[in-house]
């Protein structure tokens, strides 16, 4: 049983570190064949890639993984939720993600729109 995880975790290491350099090369020959000539950057290194690479992860969590929407038990146990409402408690629960949510992506609510129009 030992050497199975062994094996595992260097075929992982093994892919793991081959796949970067796949990633790597791939952004590095991206950059220097398109950005060069279409912006006039300058050429970059194959560890400026993987900088890059590793930038954009951490600014813009990419590569899959699991998701900020939830795991499936989540979503299930909201939909329980959800199916226990009755329609006043759906229609009182979806007004007030509105009134959260809503000023954030331009719309103003009541209260807003108030506050706007006294100034």
């Amino acid at each position: 049983m030992k050497k199975f995880w062994i094996k595992k975790i260097a075929m992982i290491l093994v892919f793991g570190s081959l796949a970067v350099a796949l990633f790597g090369f791939l952004v590095m020959t991206l950059w220097n064949n398109i950005l060069v000539y279409a912006t006039g950057v300058k050429a970059i290194s194959f560890l400026q890639a993987l900088g890059i690479l590793l930038l954009s992860k951490i600014l813009f969590g990419g590569f899959g993984g699991r998701r900020w929407r939830g795991s499936p038990a989540w979503k299930e146990k909201m939909k329980q939720r959800w199916n226990k409402m009755t329609p006043e408690e759906r229609e009182q629960f979806k007004a007030e993600w509105k009134n959260r949510c809503g000023g954030r992506w331009g719309k103003m609510n009541n209260e807003e729109e108030t506050a706007m129009s006294a100034d």
